[in-house]
């Protein structure tokens, strides 16, 4: 009787799990492909940036249980008091057992395989299973999530989840979860205080709840308070870095400047991603926050589609788009109901026509796309520079030195370090810099530096101590 019981209960189980079986093997999928995307930029010792060197700085910090002092900014340089994301603790832990930099982009990829599985369920629950994963994958490998992986880390690889569920949850109309979910997102980065307050004010609308009254108040309040005193409070400086790029009257002055072509491609690459659809639903509202500040700003890194800033915008534009396809099918326009039924596939298609130019795309030809001439030379340039060491370095093995030496930023004022790490190649040295000597002379005036290494254009300098 014990074996029948036994016989009942597993397809009872497979029905209850049914649900999330392709959801999951979305995210799986997703967390797959980007980490072997990860693991040969690696290899081939790519560096897009410093953030990764930051980012892993601030996790060893964390991991010894002290405060997030990161001497790739500066000396004595508390990383809160650049970007406000106290979330990024949960870090610690995850480096105390596996003390790698490329530890940060599997939790990044892990973050994006969550996200893509929400994303995916909803999509399932509305579109049927077979268009619904397809939606799930068009998101999974959206223009956003692909350019914050090939970036490398940052804070927004925890926003992308939290956004997702949060949305999700939205659309099944679970109010009290989707503030749940929506709450931590002030304490990843400062100004999604305000994506927090525009989605309160849409949940408040569509559930006519005072719920989303008070996500509003706590997303505007912790904006303000992260803004205006504690980023002040903790930078060097006494002001939050980054509201200087941001000037209204200049704007006014000349509105013309706003339009550029790159903030056109950013807003058509996001139409066509939702379907067009996707302006239909008030959720689209949720995009202004982030669209604002980067299309306002006078910094023009911000405004492609590039780097990770797009990818916060992914979870919220696919979750528009499935929000105006259920609107769309209660509308009274026929075109309009017609057109509901055909987005999601404009969407999937988009994704699809998008592929050859996305960074995942190099995977089809590794060998071609993805050099790995410098290996040989980058490792061993390493090898030489002891653990414990102080480094003065440029970006171009900054993130492989990070995890095992204090390594500080050759374009800051630094104290004196025990070896000097340069890539002539793609360091990001100014051309004068010829080699590692020009280097410490240019920055050490008086001390001597000994090169013990130079080969593939990687070059590492001993001090040798003052001279004569």
């Amino acid at each position: 009787m014990r074996g029948m019981g036994g016989g009942r209960r597993l397809p009872e189980l497979q029905r209850a799990l049914g649900p999330f079986v392709l959801p999951v093997g979305v995210g799986i999928v997703t967390t797959a492909l980007y980490t072997v995307f990860s693991n040969l930029q690696w290899r081939s010792f790519a560096a897009p940036s410093w953030d990764l060197g930051i980012f892993t700085q601030l996790a060893r910090q964390y991991a010894a249980l002290e405060a997030p002092i990161v001497t790739i900014k500066g000396e004595s340089f508390n990383l809160l008091g650049d970007h406000f994301h106290p979330f990024l603790v949960v870090l610690g832990p995850i480096f105390a057992i596996f003390p790698h930099a490329f530890t940060l982009l599997v939790v990044q990829n892990a973050m994006l395989g969550i996200a893509a599985a929400a994303l995916t369920y909803a999509a399932i629950r509305l579109l049927g299973s077979r268009t619904g994963t397809l939606f799930g994958l068009a998101f999974a490998f959206s223009f956003g999530l692909q350019a914050a992986v090939e970036a490398q880390f940052h804070e927004i690889a925890f926003a992308v989840p939290l956004l997702a569920l949060s949305l999700t949850a939205f659309l099944g109309q679970k109010w009290v979860t989707c503030l749940l979910w929506a709450m931590p997102l002030v304490f990843v980065k400062e100004d999604l205080g305000l994506t927090v307050a525009a989605l309160g004010i849409v949940l408040a609308v569509r559930s006519r709840n005072p719920l989303g009254v008070w996500l509003a108040v706590w997303g505007v309040g912790w904006f303000a308070l992260a803004s205006l005193v504690i980023l002040p409070l903790l930078n060097p400086n006494g002001a939050w870095a980054y509201s200087s790029s941001i000037d209204l009257l200049k704007i006014m002055g000349d509105p013309a400047s706003l339009f550029q072509p790159q903030k056109g491609v950013t807003l058509a690459l996001l139409l066509v991603a939702g379907g067009v659809i996707a302006v239909r639903s008030p959720l689209a509202l949720v995009l202004l926050p982030t669209l604002a500040w980067r299309f306002l700003s006078d910094n023009s890194g911000y405004w492609g589609p590039t780097w990770q800033y797009s990818a916060v915008l992914m979870p919220i534009v696919f979750a528009a788009a499935l929000d105006g396809i259920a609107l769309a099918r209660g509308s009274r326009r026929r075109w309009l109901r017609g057109y509901g039924r055909q987005a999601a596939s404009v969407s999937i298609v988009a994704a699809l026509v998008l592929t050859t130019t996305l960074p995942l795309f190099t995977l089809t030809e590794v060998a071609g796309n993805i050099s790995t001439d410098r290996t040989i030379a980058a490792t061993a340039a390493l090898q030489v520079v002891p653990d414990g060491a102080l480094v003065e370095s440029d970006i171009g093995l900054m993130n492989y030195l990070v995890e095992r030496t204090d390594v500080f930023w050759l374009g800051n004022k630094n104290p004196l370090p025990d070896y000097l790490v340069i890539d002539l190649a793609a360091g990001g040295l100014p051309a004068e810099w010829t080699s590692a000597q020009v280097v410490g002379e240019a920055l050490h005036p008086g001390v001597a530096f000994t090169t013990i290494y130079s080969a593939g254009g990687y070059e590492v300098a001993r001090l040798a101590g003052p001279t004569p």
